[in-house]
């Protein structure tokens, strides 16, 4: 070979090499995918075998599939808090000393902190169209309704079409309450008190035994009135008050409609990257399945082996595969680094109204949703950029959702928040091979504002420990 053609091929390799090292330190646009309430042990590329889950199959196939990938939280709001901010929701105060650790109505004063940032925040300034599709379910009004202080506006992003809370049986008919709990402690147990009193007084009163004014009983039936038409007032006024649709700062569906709920929101989502296809952009697109109340369009409803849960996963893939096609036909797939997850495990416990059981599969792994349980907060974790990140590679090592926040932030360009602590860490050196272990020694799982358990994992050796703590391993009501 002479020479010349030596040197050729070594230019054409040296403009390869710079091509794809340009590529992997250029600013990629980025899709989040968040799955609410999907178990481990739901996507065929993690082992489940009857549901359909193509899309889901074809992003770890054509990207990186992490196997410990851990929730921050095994709660949405927390959860969600911390992937947005790369942070432990406690330090940002969105962890409850309650046994309710989320919000669930649109008129709860809490919410993401205005000091918190996002990394939408920091990808704005760096030129990014920014937008979040679905659910958001960290806040919405400080003080008045017309504040939006802790509106997604307000936190980074552009475009918000979505829940600002969070999809409850409640919000649609015939699937039950949430409430039951609170409905037979304020509601229930009082009559049935009120009941034995006035059956008690009119014995007394029958028996000569002693003297009761008319008044008394006539102040007890009305107070069962009132608790009664409290209750009807409730469960009448919850859904238009508290599950609706936003188009950034206007109520644009009230009370929502579930028909084709994921097919309008996964269309929105094709058309902001249709209209942001010439610049960087972000889109969090955050599924509202397969929380309960679960749905499905016409096209998807009673097509798959598990049911109603199973009908809303695949409806779900089929929304990822839409995505994805979109990126194709743009030709943008290669400058886009998409992530998939789940906010949480998947709610094993969970029953309908009519007994059918409405959670999913967390795998091999003991627990769910509302505890901390390795299928609490086990979830899956995929990422996929073609020519930058080796397709097909499987990561073994622990690593958490508030991984999301660096990892997005250094590749866009923007340095990290300096005046405050992110625990989360840049997963670049990981999905590329220049690190074999992850930066995680330490990871702390909080059952809302209590620790509950830590896993350590110990940089000398590929041991991997984790430690709870009996006091504080709170059930399922409890966190």
């Amino acid at each position: 070979m002479s020479n010349s053609r030596k040197m050729k091929i070594f230019l054409l390799l040296l403009l390869f090499l710079c091509e794809a090292q340009s590529r992997a330190t250029s600013r990629p646009n980025f899709i989040v995918l968040i799955a609410d309430d999907l178990g481990i042990g739901d996507p065929g590329c993690y082992g489940n075998k009857t549901l359909r889950t193509p899309s889901l199959d074809a992003l770890a196939k054509g990207g990186v599939k992490l196997t410990q990938h851990l929730a921050a939280s095994p709660l949405c709001t927390p959860s969600r808090a911390s992937l947005m901010t790369g942070r432990y929701s406690i330090r940002s105060g969105i962890a409850s000393r309650s046994r309710v650790g989320v919000f669930l109505f649109s008129a709860s004063s809490g919410g993401l902190p205005s000091s918190e940032i996002t990394f939408a925040k920091l990808l704005k300034t760096q030129g990014y169209a920014t937008a979040l599709i679905g659910k958001w379910h960290l806040g919405i009004h400080c003080h008045s309704k017309t504040d939006f202080c802790h509106h997604p506006l307000n936190h980074g992003f552009d475009y918000f079409h979505g829940l600002p809370v969070t999809n409850l049986r409640d919000c649609k008919p015939g699937q039950g309450t949430v409430f039951t709990s609170a409905i037979r402690l304020l509601v229930f147990i009082p009559l049935q008190v009120i009941a034995i009193a006035l059956l008690t007084l009119a014995v007394l009163k029958w028996l000569g035994l002693c003297h009761v004014p008319p008044a008394v009983f006539f102040c007890l039936v009305f107070l069962a009135a009132l608790i009664l038409a409290s209750l009807l007032c409730f469960l009448h006024y919850f859904r238009p008050l508290n599950c609706f649709l936003f188009r950034n700062y206007d109520i644009t569906q009230q009370p929502l409609s579930y028909d084709n709920l994921t097919q309008r929101l996964t269309e929105d989502a094709s058309q902001f990257i249709r209209r942001n296809a010439e610049r960087p952009f972000l889109l969090v697109m955050s599924y509202l399945q397969v929380h309960t109340a679960l749905f499905a369009s016409k096209d998807f409803a009673g097509k798959s082996q598990h049911g109603i849960y199973g009908d809303a996963v695949e409806e779900m893939d089929w929304s990822v595969g839409q995505i994805m096609n979109v990126l194709e036909e743009l030709s943008l797939a290669n400058d886009t680094l998409i992530y998939f997850t789940s906010d949480q495990g998947a709610h094993v416990e969970e029953v309908s109204s009519r007994g059918e059981v409405h959670g999913g599969s967390n795998g091999i792994y003991k627990g769910g949703k509302a505890n901390n349980w390795e299928g609490g907060i086990r979830v899956p974790g995929l990422l996929r950029w073609p020519g930058v990140l080796q397709a097909g590679l499987e990561i073994h090592e622990p690593t958490s959702n508030m991984d999301i926040f660096p990892t997005v932030v250094k590749l866009a360009g923007s340095p990290l928040p300096e005046d405050r602590i992110i625990d989360g860490r840049d997963l670049m050196p990981l999905l590329l091979g220049k690190r074999q272990r992850s930066e995680h020694e330490f990871l702390f799982h909080y059952c809302n504002f209590y620790l509950n358990a830590v896993r350590w994992h110990p940089p000398n050796n590929s041991l991997m420990t984790s430690a709870k703590w009996p006091g504080h391993v709170l059930d399922t009501s409890n966190c």
